[in-house]
């Protein structure tokens, strides 16, 4: 195996975070080797297993003044130049944004309105090593290359461990919960800081972006809302019906069918008969009372002379049949609705 005498990782991946030379096995080195670590890095040099130093940004030359603790084992022959095997990890110090956080499952929530109901909260938040060596000995441990993916599950179920602890002690409505999404987030990212701290973590930012009840919930604060937007119901309600007439009128049926044209027919009565209702009793409450109808048409008894309703069979007074009307001048019997008598030609009005 070469000798490595220049050591540095320029070409870190996407939510890499740390990467191990070599990265399948450890290498070759020796006294006066360069080691290159660019500002965003630390590198960590591990042999036989120990860490033994932590460089920071800058060139460095392995000797024995900057890599004590790797002289003292070593024991070297021949002056210190002979060659030792040993591997460097490269841990990225950057801020790793926009990592997810979500609740896979509804959360139960105490409402203070509404009762028991289910909530979904997702979000993001962002991170950085703080202890590199803790977080390679903790998390990385021998792989060649570590990726945020693969710490990502455990940091949701950490965040979510938390979070559904403090919304617990949240005892208020998912009405005004929005409003308070920025506290929560500063509480759930204080809580959090002793979790990844354990793993040479920091968590520099929580953010919520939102948490929602269930579509069914959804719907009914919805309904709610509109309720409360429509503020005068008698007026809707009478919208409404005139809306439903509006809509039997223009569909009676289908098709002429006999049955879908009675139902069709019948709801629209029952429906008239609701408008009518809702009609007369908003005309009541702005007047104050009931408005009188209106008068029905009515005629002379051709017997009595009494005023009688104009659809009487039989006068309600002296009993005389209605559906024939008698001339006055020949006494003779003509059909009902006649105007002259057949008989003389004399008006029957």
């Amino acid at each position: 195996m070469a000798i490595l005498d220049l050591v540095e990782f320029p070409n870190e991946a996407s939510g890499e975070i740390a990467h191990r030379v070599p990265e399948d096995d450890s290498g070759e080195f020796r006294m006066g080797s360069q080691l290159v670590v660019r500002e965003s890095q630390r590198a960590i040099f591990f042999r036989d297993g120990k860490a033994l130093d932590v460089f920071g940004p800058g060139r460095h030359t392995l000797s024995t003044q900057n890599i004590p603790l790797l002289t003292g084992l070593l024991g070297l022959p021949f002056g210190g130049d002979s060659p030792f095997r040993a591997e460097v990890f490269f841990v990225s110090m950057r801020e790793f944004t926009d990592m997810k956080w979500g609740s896979a499952q509804p959360l139960v929530y105490r409402d203070s309105e509404l009762g028991m109901v289910r909530l979904r909260a997702f979000g993001t938040y962002s991170m950085r090593v703080q202890d590199p060596q803790v977080f390679i000995n903790q998390v990385v441990g021998t792989r060649g290359s570590y990726r945020t993916a693969a710490i990502e599950d455990y940091l949701r179920s950490v965040v979510l461990n938390e979070f559904n602890d403090l919304l617990g002690d949240v005892h208020t409505s998912i009405l005004d919960i929005q409003q308070m999404t920025k506290e929560i987030a500063d509480a759930s990212r204080a809580a959090l800081a002793d979790d990844f701290r354990r793993l040479g973590l920091e968590l520099t930012t929580f953010q919520i972006s939102a948490v929602t009840p269930p579509e069914e919930v959804q719907q009914r604060i919805d309904e709610r809302s509109g309720m409360a937007a429509l503020g005068d119901m008698g007026a809707y309600t009478q919208y409404k019906t005139a809306q439903a007439i509006g809509d039997v009128a223009n569909n009676p049926g289908s098709g002429g069918d006999a049955t879908s044209t009675g139902v069709g027919l019948g709801a629209g009565l029952g429906i008239g008969q609701a408008m009518a209702g809702a009609i007369g009793g908003a005309f009541q409450g702005q007047q104050g009372q009931a408005q009188p109808a209106a008068s029905a048409q009515t005629w002379t008894c051709p017997n009595c002379q009494a005023t009688i309703p104009a659809n009487s069979k039989f006068c309600p007074e002296c009993g005389s049949n209605l559906t024939e009307r008698q001339c006055p001048q020949c006494k003779a019997q003509n059909p009902s609705g006649t105007k002259f008598c057949s008989n003389c030609g004399t008006a029957l009005e």
